[in-house]
C-alpha cells in the first residue's frame, strides 16, 4: 500500500510540472483531494504563503462540492433520470482580474481536481486542450 500511496504522490508531482510545461503561459498547477480538502501537490512561477495555498485548496471543495452545488447536481440528475453518483460539473473556469484559473476533476478520481493558473489572456481553447491532455494521460 505504501509504494502505491508514494506511486500516486509521484504521479502528482510529474503532473504539475507537465500542466507547468504544457499548458500555454502557466502559472501555477496544482492536484486538490477533496476527500480531505488537501493540496497535494503545486508548483508554481511565484512563492506563495501557505494560508493561500490552503485555501485553494477549500475553495475548490467548495466549487465542486459545496452545499449548493451538490443541490444542483442532484436536482439536474434527478430531471434527467440519472440514478449514478457521478459529478455533474467535470470542469470549472474562473477568471479573476488578471488571471485564469481552471479546474478539471480527474476522470480516473472523480475525489482528485487539477488547477491551473494562467495570465487572463491566455488563449482559452489551448489551456482546455493542453490541461485535458495532461490530465487524461496520468491515471491518479
Amino acid at each position: 500500500m505504501l509504494g502505491k500511496s508514494q506511486n500516486m504522490s509521484d504521479q502528482m508531482t510529474v503532473m504539475v510540472k507537465q500542466m507547468r510545461q504544457e499548458v500555454p503561459d502557466c502559472l501555477a498547477s496544482g492536484v486538490v483531494d477533496l476527500a480531505t480538502g488537501m493540496l497535494l501537490a503545486v508548483e508554481t512561477t511565484d512563492n506563495h504563503p501557505t494560508e493561500v495555498l490552503d485555501l485553494l485548496a477549500g475553495a475548490t471543495l467548495d466549487l465542486f462540492q459545496g452545499r449548493t452545488v451538490v443541490m444542483i447536481e442532484n436536482i439536474f440528475k434527478e430531471r434527467r433520470g440519472i440514478s449514478s453518483a457521478e459529478h455533474y460539473f467535470q470542469e470549472i473556469l474562473v477568471n479573476s482580474a488578471n488571471l485564469t484559473h481552471l479546474f478539471i476533476r480527474n476522470n480516473h478520481n472523480a475525489d482528485v481536481v487539477v488547477v491551473v493558473v494562467c495570465p487572463k489572456s491566455v488563449n482559452i481553447g489551448m489551456l482546455f486542450a493542453a490541461a485535458r491532455r495532461v490530465v487524461k494521460s496520468q491515471a491518479l
